[in-house]
């Protein structure tokens, strides 16, 4: 597939203006071709502007034309999952199965949300008829659904260069529920986004959707980024990355004279708790487990478990299995120099801490490649240095020993989470329920019996958690919830029927759940 190193403006290409950056091969460190030039500041206008221009054509779709829509991208998409396979691998680093397994993971969550259109619960559809004979007032007639916010920007993900990326969850549920996008690509896989983007405007044009539903603008951050952010046409963002990136996001936008929603997913070390009689069965096994999950990816996910609680006076067994792991276990490429010189530098801080033992750490094969490591330290050493809850992104833990009181407060003290696992027996878990009440308040997720890696995209998932694993942890963004995001309420007060949408007309033409003077219909 040819590439051209331009942004998306619509259904335009940019200009080769330049400043220009290039994806780099992290296995071999080639830079590859093409150059990517980054927009001008008129390119960048255009492409909000054309986004605005197409909201109000967009947004009065029937669902089932933007469901059709959601489908075309997703056959567009797996007609080039070969170039994306392709491209993916020498711009990441990860595994040819790897970049086809995300693949499938798109093409799911697009059909996902193209489904959601068609059943219609989404809309959250109410209706409450007039009651002019109730006294001592009477009742209006109400009616109220979810509508579209408005252009919606997405910043994509270095880790997921698909499932978080142009055609992931969050341009997904913002053009599932009528909001056109605009995509910030990310510098480390700037081909395989070049391809998925060609994907989605061919869709785009098949389907007759309006010029500005969807744009992909290349450049940094800092300037491309910030400007869209800024700019006062934009009603929202959708972001995956790191807590740095994710909080000046969030400042940007709050500081606008119209503030807009950021939904920034950031940081998180997923503590993983194990009960004493579980550990006592099953050490070994746990700990091949616990492995597995550490290094899955290379530790590039946001539910790498990063914090392991062991109950004191339990964990050699468990310990000494993990040893024996790390000690076979070979060093492997990661996404780019960034993440990898990041990896290096919270490791060696954590190993530098006081009171931190370093259980094993392997020596890296090759430049721009992490060697799996776990740290040891007691309780007293954790609840004393808040440093030791840093996200060390990467094949990297920490575990902590301690009392049941001890653990109890240092699940007290850890921040808001993705997720949060506890092992146990049943004897264990009926003795955990102040653990589990204190884990309810800190995670999205809880997971009984079961390691944080991976994530079901269904309608039940919630991905997101309190602050500062989400800017708002009433969101998630994978699973069909993640529609909410971006739409706000909107309520018809005594309003002809002709005049009402079609979700809230009497006859129900579009045959939709709707509850109805509080009962579902």
């Amino acid at each position: 597939m040819m590439m051209l190193g331009t942004s998306f403006v619509g259904f335009s290409r940019g200009a080769h203006v330049g400043p220009y950056s290039s994806a780099i091969n992290p296995t071999s460190q080639e830079i590859l071709d093409p150059p990517y030039a980054s927009p001008s500041a008129e390119e960048v206008e255009s492409a909000v502007q054309l986004a605005a221009k197409a909201f109000p054509v967009y947004r009065n779709l029937p669902a089932a034309t933007r469901a059709g829509f959601l489908r075309a991208i997703a056959s567009e998409i797996e007609m080039v999952a070969d170039d994306i396979a392709a491209r993916g691998c020498a711009e990441t680093g990860l595994p040819e199965a790897r970049l086809r397994g995300e693949t499938g993971r798109t093409l799911g969550q697009l059909r996902l949300f193209a489904t959601m259109l068609d059943e219609g619960t989404w809309i959250d559809a109410r209706i409450e008829h007039a009651q002019p004979d109730r006294t001592p007032l009477p009742k209006v007639d109400l009616r109220s659904m979810l509508r579209p916010i408005g252009p919606v920007v997405v910043f994509c993900a270095s880790n997921f260069p698909l499932a978080y990326s142009v055609a992931g969850g969050d341009s997904a549920s913002a053009l599932a529920v009528g909001c056109p996008v605009i995509v910030k690509a990310h510098s480390s896989h700037p081909g395989t986004s070049e391809i998925v983007a060609q994907a989605v405007i061919k869709a785009a044009q098949l389907c007759g959707m309006p010029e500005g539903v969807f744009s992909m603008l290349y450049g940094s951050g800092v300037t491309v980024g910030s400007s869209l952010v800024r700019h006062p046409l934009i009603k929202a963002v959708g972001f995956t990355g790191s807590h740095k990136g994710g909080r000046a996001l969030m400042d940007l936008a709050a500081a606008r004279p119209e503030p807009i929603p950021v939904y920034a997913e950031m940081s998180s070390i997923n503590p993983v708790i194990m009960m004493p009689d579980v550990l006592a069965q099953k050490a070994a096994s746990l700990a091949d487990g616990y492995f597995q999950s550490l290094t899955l990816g290379v530790g590039q996910f946001c539910t790498n478990p990063g914090l392991l609680l062991l109950p004191k006076g339990s964990e050699s067994e468990f310990v000494a299995t993990l040893k024996e792991k790390i000690s076979s276990a070979a060093s492997a490429t990661m996404l780019n120099a960034g993440i990898c010189q990041a990896y290096q530098e919270s490791t060696a801080a954590t190993a530098a801490h006081p009171g931190v033992t370093t259980i094993r750490s392997n020596q890296c094969a090759a430049p721009g490649q992490a060697a799996p490591v776990v740290f040891l330290c007691e309780a007293e050493t954790f609840l004393s240095s808040s440093a030791l809850s840093d996200e060390m992104f990467g094949p990297a833990s920490l575990i902590v020993t301690g009392s049941t009181e001890q653990l109890l407060a240092i699940a007290e003290a850890v921040e808001g989470q993705l997720t949060a696992s506890i092992f146990g027996t049943e004897a264990d878990f009926a003795s955990a329920g102040v653990m589990l009440e204190i884990l309810e308040r800190k995670a999205g997720r809880l997971i009984f019996n079961g390691f944080p890696t991976g994530v079901e995209v269904c309608h039940s998932m919630v991905h997101g958690g309190p602050y500062p694993a989400t800017s708002d942890g009433r969101s998630t963004s994978v699973g069909t919830m993640a529609a909410s995001r971006f739409t706000r309420p909107v309520a018809w007060q005594n309003t002809p029927d002709a005049f009402l949408p079609d979700e809230l007309k009497e006859s129900n033409p579009l045959g939709i759940p709707r509850l109805i003077d509080g009962k579902l219909h």
